[in-house]
């Protein structure tokens, strides 16, 4: 099962991991503009690992708490890849769910 993980609540950097039964990869990028990087980070750690989008079976996204607009973005694109490779998104507090995979 992989698993895509999307931090964009930190205001200074976001962070997309690839999971499957463990930590496969990790991307953190030091930049404010999350709506410019997520995506080129996203293709970046896929590619990288010789992925492709069809073969994500879920998606996780941090819900927060952090920065509004990160958040936002990170959520927004989560559910627009959720909806287009027809797979499910979770949502999940910052403590529940990025530090298992840190």
């Amino acid at each position: 099962m992989n698993k895509l993980v999307i931090d964009t609540t930190d205001a200074k950097k976001t962070t997309i991991k690839l999971v499957s039964d463990k930590l496969l990869d990790k991307i953190t990028e030091e930049n404010t503009k999350k709506s410019q990087i997520t995506l080129i980070l996203i293709d970046k750690i896929l590619k990288k690992n010789k992925i492709n989008p069809a073969d994500l079976d879920e998606i996780e996204v941090n819900t927060g708490p952090g920065s509004f607009t990160g958040t936002r973005v990170g959520v927004a694109i989560a559910n627009a890849l959720g909806f287009g490779l027809d797979i499910k998104v979770n949502g999940k507090k910052s403590k529940q769910a990025l530090p298992r995979y840190s």
